[in-house]
C-alpha cells in the first residue's frame, strides 16, 4: 500500500486480521517504526525519497494499492516505480483511490462512472491526469482499478470531531449537496474488488444519500446534544481557499456499480447511520 494514511491503515487492519502479509509506505521514520511494531512492513516513500530497494520491498506482491494523491509534477508513485510494478509476475490487482471531484460541477445532477470528466479545479485536473497515467500502464499488463471516492469520514474524522474542536461550519448555499462514504464501506469496496478483480474497472464509492454539509453538521450536533453552528451565507463565510473550492462542485454520485458488480451491501447507506455508529463506538470504548 503506497500511502498508509486514514484509508490505507483501515484496509491494512482488515487485511492483517484476515492473515495477509501487509507492506506499505509512509512519509517519515517515526511512523515507519510504529507501523512495523504493528506488523506492517513499512517503508519511507516520498517523491524525493523513492523506495531504497524497490525490488526487495515489492517482491511477492499480489495486490497493490495507491492512495497517494498526484502533485504538480504528476503521480509520485508511478513516476518512481511504474517499471517495478509491471515487472511483478504475481500481481493480480492494482487499485488507485481517486476522487469524485473528477466529475466537476453538475449543478446538483447525477453522475455515474460513464459521465464525462470535467473537473473544476487544479486538484481535480491532477486526478484526471493521474487516472489516465495509471490506465496507460494497463497496456503493459498492470491490472488497474480506479476507485472514485466521495468525502471519506469515520472515527476520528467526522463532523462529530469538527464540532468538538470548534472547527465545524454551517454554510448556507441553497441546493448544494455532497456525497460521502464511511471509511469502513470504502474498505469493503476495496476488499470486494480485490477478491473479484476486473482490470480496467472504475467504481464510484459513495453512500446512497447525497446531502448538504449544513444538514449533516446539524444532525451531528443533535447527536451530541449541542446547538449547531449558525448558518452563514456562503458569500460571507470565512473559508480557506481549499475549503471554498469544495463548494465549487455540486453533484449527486451514483453507486450502483459497486453493488451490481462487486455485491457490496453498504453498512452505512447514509450519514445518519454512519454518525450513529461512530458515536456508539466511542461510547462503547469509553465504558470498557
Amino acid at each position: 500500500m503506497f500511502g498508509l494514511g486514514y484509508t490505507g491503515l483501515a484496509l491494512a487492519a482488515r487485511c492483517l486480521a484476515e492473515g495477509w502479509q501487509v507492506a506499505g509506505t509512509c512519509r517519515g521514520d517515526e511512523k515507519r517504526r510504529r507501523l512495523r511494531a504493528a506488523g506492517i512492513d513499512a517503508h519511507v516513500f516520498t517523491r524525493d525519497a523513492p523506495l531504497a530497494d524497490a525490488d526487495a520491498a515489492l517482491a511477492g506482491t499480489t495486490h497493490l494499492l495507491s492512495t497517494v494523491p498526484p502533485d504538480e509534477w504528476g503521480d509520485p508513485v508511478l513516476d518512481a516505480h511504474a517499471g517495478h510494478f509491471t515487472g511483478l509476475a504475481g500481481l493480480r490487482w492494482a487499485g488507485v483511490v481517486s476522487t469524485t471531484g473528477v466529475y466537476g460541477d453538475r449543478g446538483g445532477s447525477w453522475v455515474d462512472e460513464t459521465s464525462d470528466l470535467a473537473p473544476t479545479g487544479v486538484r481535480g485536473r491532477r486526478r484526471v491526469q493521474a487516472e489516465g497515467t495509471w490506465f496507460a500502464r494497463a497496456s503493459e499488463g498492470l491490472p488497474v482499478h480506479i476507485f472514485r471516492a466521495a468525502g471519506i469520514y469515520g472515527p476520528g474524522r467526522s463532523p462529530l470531531d469538527q464540532l468538538r474542536t470548534g472547527a465545524a461550519h454551517r454554510i448556507d448555499k441553497p441546493g448544494q449537496v455532497f456525497s460521502r462514504i464511511h471509511v469502513d464501506d470504502l474498505v469493503a469496496v476495496l476488499a470486494a474488488s480485490m477478491a473479484r478483480p476486473r482490470p480496467g474497472a472504475v467504481y464510484n464509492v459513495c453512500d446512497d444519500e447525497p446531502a448538504s454539509p449544513a444538514e449533516v453538521t446539524a444532525h451531528a450536533a443533535a447527536l451530541l446534544g449541542i446547538a449547531p453552528p449558525p448558518l452563514v451565507p456562503f458569500a460571507d463565510a470565512e473559508l480557506s481557499d481549499l475549503a471554498r473550492s469544495f463548494y465549487a462542485d455540486n453533484k449527486r454520485v451514483r453507486n450502483d456499480r459497486i453493488k451490481s458488480e462487486l455485491g457490496v451491501v453498504l453498512r452505512y447507506p447514509d450519514y445518519r447511520a454512519g454518525l450513529a455508529s461512530i458515536l456508539a463506538e466511542e461510547s462503547s470504548g469509553a465504558s470498557s
